[in-house]
């Protein structure tokens, strides 16, 4: 065995060894009764006053008014004058990864296990955050698939996880990873890699996902902005190659998330009849309009936008292709969200984590409140819109008898003050306990 399977192994050994204690000190008893000073409403956007959450096992059982007593065997969580709210969902991230000024260079480094051990950090911090539920949308190889197995059997902890794995898009396009590389270093990447060129090649590619154990489809039909190729807006796919990849993906009960930044991208994205359009920057008014004819979902990312932004102002920090990039996008992405809410354009919460560091998802919403939407709007796109967009609306997105335990609690009105979210005090997620007074329990 070579120094890094040990490595890997020891590391993975103490994670899990760390994980199997937390369970055993968080395991939810089969009744418990969280008390709110107040609770946020998903479904219609109000604030109600003292609430009682009966939670049994992982699913509510029941939500009532005021402080109930506790029934006979049940263990009360008291949150005291604390607001509770479902359990939060980032529909864009990527939890096997994060910025760095050495992003670039780490690949020719790093092996996969590198990025998988560090991943579990990254989806600690996430549900530490409140956000107990994410959509990840694109991994480097299939690795957080991975790391929703081991959240799922109680390996590490994190939020729930679905997952496109990697990104499907055209060659030398924005899911090529072997951009800027040299010649000889460059490969041919194909279907199996999520390279396509034709509809051939997007059934295939579609049915690798599968095969491999995906849970969405991501596909890159315009430019990026953290690529080595020179257009963060052109069109990279095809409308056929488009309709393939959601034919396919439909077939297997997938839905597709489109990386859209340019207008006539994002037009053939809607018209080839994905489920929704992330960061959307040079989103126009006719694009805006069909979406809203076709019911698509537009997930904004703007913290993504800021973020990038404000590091391509620091020399060396991106090469100088990205930085260019990312100054051209970065200004208009927090515009264009506010127009398309304005439009009626359906919108979920999405960061696009991983472009900044991993668990400060909450700052998305003091910005989307700052484009010019309700903090009531912007809490249902990471509650009921979220969960619809996933198709998990039966299970998540709002405290109701029969959902999952998603809760979580802040001090103070939301409402009135959007930027609390960025300090949750207290997470369940499914039943159990993650966080409570500040800390994550354990500490």
């Amino acid at each position: 065995m070579n120094r890094l399977s040990t490595a890997v192994l020891l590391a993975l050994a103490c994670t899990s060894s760390q994980a199997a204690d937390n369970a055993t000190a968080n395991s939810a008893p089969a009744l418990r009764v969280v008390h709110c000073g107040h609770l946020f409403d998903a479904g219609s956007g109000r604030m109600l006053g003292e609430t009682s959450i009966i939670v049994r096992g992982e699913r509510i059982e029941s939500v009532q008014p005021g402080s109930i007593a506790l029934p006979a065997g049940a263990t009360g969580i008291e949150l005291g004058s604390a607001t509770c709210l479902p359990g939060l969902i980032d529909s864009h991230t990527h939890l096997t990864f994060e910025t760095s000024p050495t992003g670039f260079s780490d690949q020719f480094r790093w092996n996969v296990a590198d990025y998988a051990i560090r991943s579990t950090v990254y989806a600690s911090r996430t549900l530490q955050a409140g956000f107990t539920t994410v959509r990840n949308l694109g991994d480097g190889d299939g690795e957080s698939i991975s790391l929703r197995n081991a959240i799922n059997v109680g390996v590490i902890s994190g939020p729930r996880i679905f997952t496109a794995g990697t990104a499907i898009g055209s060659t030398g396009g924005h899911a090529d990873g072997s951009d800027g590389y040299r010649k000889d270093l460059q490969g041919d990447p194909g279907p199996k890699q999520g390279i396509i060129n034709g509809p051939e090649d997007a059934w295939k590619a579609v049915r690798q996902h599968y095969k491999d154990g995906a849970d969405a489809i991501k596909i890159m039909p315009s430019g990026g902005v953290l690529d080595e190729s020179a257009s963060a807006d052109n069109p990279q796919m095809t409308l056929e190659e488009i309709k393939a990849v959601v034919a396919a993906a439909h077939d297997y009960g997938f839905t597709v998330a489109a990386h859209a930044h340019g207008a006539e991208g994002i037009r053939r994205a809607v018209e080839g009849g994905v489920d929704s359009i992330e960061h959307g920057t040079f989103m126009d008014d006719a694009d805006m309009q069909l979406m809203k004819a076709r019911g698509t979902w537009y997930v904004p990312t703007i913290i993504a936008g800021k973020y990038v932004e404000e590091k391509a102002k620091i020399p060396g920090y991106y090469p100088s292709q990205i930085a260019a990039k990312a100054l051209k996008v970065g200004p208009i992405i927090q515009g264009t969200a506010g127009r398309a809410y304005r439009a009626g354009v359906k919108i979920a919460f999405g960061t696009d984590a991983a472009v900044y560091p991993h668990g400060e998802n909450a700052r998305e919403f003091k910005y989307m409140v700052d484009a010019g939407m309700p903090p009531a709007y912007a809490l249902q796109a990471a509650t009921t819109h979220a969960a619809e967009l996933l198709k998990k609306s039966k299970d998540l997105g709002s405290i109701d008898a029969g959902k999952y335990a998603d809760i979580i609690a802040v001090n103070g009105d939301p409402l009135a003050d959007i930027t609390i979210m960025q300090k949750v005090g207290f997470v369940m997620k499914a039943g159990t306990v993650y966080r409570q007074d500040g800390h994550a329990v354990g500490e």
